[in-house]
């Protein structure tokens, strides 16, 4: 197994010996407009520029699993991209009409059972806040790979730390788990994806796991910086078993 962190949520992974892109926000520096009513609103999304060009991030890619449609999960640059025939894998039935509008043909709603080239994928529920916050965020999802040559991967997607984590890592016991950890927030609702506690709780649950912080410090309502988090988990005694990669940087398992 081999991930590759793009910038933001998006991964190129390399997964019994198939390529699958998830959640590709591949726009160049600075395209798109701030998201309102949070921090940084003099600066245009993506904050950073893509590490490597979209040619060599689609590549050769057996997949595509978009968690949910937010921007910085799925957009036009990505659907432009794309080659319109490639496998894509979505949440439910309304993210598959809207994907199949943008004029990709080979569309599929992931299951609790769904196989792909003999691989499982394994759709797992995600909250993306709290409270409030919910109803305006909208449903997300994550998704478990489980191969008998791999050890077992968890993509949490946009969620917060909650019981349905917990019961993924409980149930499945991945040995691999990626979470979205910029702690992006408004200015009211508070945190969307995990913040350095959630990570925290994550690496409780899942001791022996090696966890992976991404969706850091590439949108302009981050909150939770790398040098942050890097601090922490060396406070707490577990930065080698917390990795915070830079863009571009992949890992081998």
């Amino acid at each position: 197994m081999n991930i590759q962190l793009i910038r933001n949520a998006t991964l190129v992974v390399q997964f019994a010996r198939k390529k699958f892109l998830i959640d590709p926000f591949l726009a160049e520096k600075g395209t798109y407009p701030p998201f309102p009513n949070s921090l940084r609103q003099d600066q245009f999304n993506p904050l950073v520029s893509l590490p490597i060009s979209i040619d060599k991030i689609i590549d050769n890619i057996d997949a595509v699993i978009v968690t949910h449609l937010h921007l910085d999960h799925w957009d036009d640059a990505a659907k432009e991209a794309l080659p319109k025939d490639i496998k894509m894998f979505v949440q439910n039935e309304e993210d598959a009409i809207e994907i199949k509008n943008a004029g990709f043909l080979n569309i599929e709603v992931l299951q609790q059972d769904t196989v792909f080239e003999g691989i499982q994928l394994i759709k797992t529920k995600g909250e993306h806040g709290r409270g409030e916050i919910l109803s305006l965020a909208g449903l997300v999802c994550g998704v478990v790979f489980k191969h008998p040559t791999e050890k077992t991967l968890y993509v949490a997607g946009d969620t917060v730390w909650y019981e349905g984590v917990q019961e993924v890592i409980g149930t499945l016991k991945p040995e691999i788990i990626v979470v979205n950890a910029g702690d992006n927030q408004f200015l009211q609702g508070g945190s969307l994806v995990m913040g350095k506690e959630d990570v925290y709780e994550v690496y409780n649950a899942a001791p022996n796991a090696k966890i992976l912080a991404v969706h850091m410090e590439a949108v302009n309502h981050w909150t939770l910086s790398r040098e942050e988090l890097r601090i922490f988990i060396n406070e707490k005694g577990i930065s080698s078993n917390i990795l915070v990669p830079n863009d571009g940087e992949s890992y081998s398992f």
